[in-house]
């Protein structure tokens, strides 16, 4: 009776075991897994804000630091359909002729069906936290260069995961003189380009 109550104890504890041994493993796997999760659709939001910088930019020459006033560029704003030709009198086939053949809404002509500019500020998976975006001007050869910035802390779409795991993340990009979150854009460089890429 003895040895049946000891077996019991032994295996109770090498179940226990072999389960923190699998929970050890399955526990870092689950949260990179909801973390690529998770960045897929910031990502998508943050490749959404910068087709919308550029968009603007493209027809104010500057980027724009304001969501309310980005976002009604996007409802209501037109951009040209240009047709360009060969200029007929240049030999080295180098200059066109622009001809503008109308105007489009910017949100049917660069966005997906079904997209929804109010949502263009909004972090995925947060409570209503918004994107931080700012927009400027800075001196490149010379020459002022506008430059925009919008971007997101990991705490903020991460929020509801494990706390320690995302402080060891926040901990390794701060190690290494990197943003602790994703980011597209930048206001010190004139670059577009997001931090993922």
């Amino acid at each position: 009776m003895k040895n049946i109550i000891i077996n019991i104890a032994l295996f109770a504890v090498v179940a226990f075991l072999v389960y923190m041994v699998w929970d050890s493993i399955n526990q870092p796997l689950a949260f990179a897994k909801e973390k690529e999760h998770r960045e897929v659709e910031v990502i998508q939001r943050l490749k959404d804000i910068r087709t919308a910088q550029n968009a603007y930019r493209q027809m104010h020459n500057s980027y724009m630091g304001n969501f309310d006033t980005l976002i009604d560029f996007l409802k209501t704003g037109t951009i040209p359909v240009v047709k360009m030709i060969p200029d007929p009198t240049d030999t080295t086939f180098t200059k066109t002729i622009n001809d503008t053949l109308g105007y489009v809404p910017v949100i049917d002509s660069i966005f997906r069906p079904g997209f929804n500019a109010n949502t263009l500020r909004n972090v995925p998976f947060s409570q209503n936290a918004v994107f931080e975006m700012n927009a400027g001007f800075i001196t490149r050869g010379g020459m002022k260069v506008s430059v925009f910035e919008a971007k997101v802390p990991y705490e903020v779409y991460l929020q509801g995961l494990d706390d320690q795991r995302v402080k060891n993340l926040i901990a390794e990009q701060e190690q290494i003189d990197k943003y602790p979150g994703l980011r597209v854009g930048s206001m010190e460089e004139p670059s577009t380009d997001g931090n993922w890429e």
